[in-house]
């Protein structure tokens, strides 16, 4: 059975935890008619701990990749970004050998046209998940190219359903895939990443100790 790519070492549990509840925060954000006592409340206690916070972590941001020794941790980004990254939309995925399929919802915090999801995440979305299908099966690289048909609009906060083939062609992966909403195909897309052998990736640094 073919491991599954990992490169970088998995979020803290507090990350994750703050992903979730940060994604639904700033979608309720968006959606207040008004000034509100428990967003000014939210938006002082992030006030109070950012300086705290920028104590903790290391002066210099850059991941500690190759032969860097100072710089901040490089968290795995082989799957589930959305788990510890607001900025990414949460899906489920079920991987079955050059195919897959899951589920994914946007909540409003990725609303472009009225309603609907900016395509700009969704291009986000699908190269996130195209790259958890390749490293699920143990093959990862950069992408080449990306390339989406926006065939109608995709809803945000109803269940969508995505659908991904790929092929291996030497050092190229190339994936089709499909966003739909029910019978109705939203987004189709064409993604193709190099195969880079895992063998010759830099090392990464694990997290420090007390760190």
């Amino acid at each position: 059975m073919t491991e599954p790519w990992v490169f970088g070492e998995p979020p803290l549990d507090q990350t994750r935890r703050f992903a979730d509840v940060a994604r639904r925060v700033a979608s309720l954000a968006l959606a207040l008619e008004g000034d509100s006592a428990a967003l000014a409340e939210v938006i002082a206690a992030l006030e109070r701990a950012e300086p705290a916070l920028a104590a903790e972590v290391p002066a210099e941001l850059r991941p500690r990749v190759g032969d860097r020794t100072d710089g901040r941790v490089y968290l795995d980004h082989a799957g589930d970004i959305g788990s510890f990254n607001p900025a990414v939309p949460e899906y489920a995925i079920h991987v079955d050998g050059d195919q897959a399929t899951g589920t994914v919802m946007f909540p409003l915090l990725y609303e472009g046209p009225p309603g609907c999801v900016h395509g700009g995440f969704l291009a986000v979305f699908f190269d996130c998940v195209v790259q958890h299908h390749n490293c699920a099966l143990g093959q990862s690289g950069h992408t080449v190219s990306l390339t989406l048909g926006y065939r109608a609009p995709a809803p945000l906060l109803r269940e969508l359903q995505f659908a991904l083939a790929r092929t291996v062609d030497g050092r190229r992966l190339r994936t089709t895939g499909t966003l739909s909403a029910g019978d109705r195909v939203c987004v189709t897309c064409e993604i193709e990443t190099t195969a880079i052998d895992p063998a010759k990736m830099p090392p990464w640094s694990p997290r420090r100790p007390g760190g």
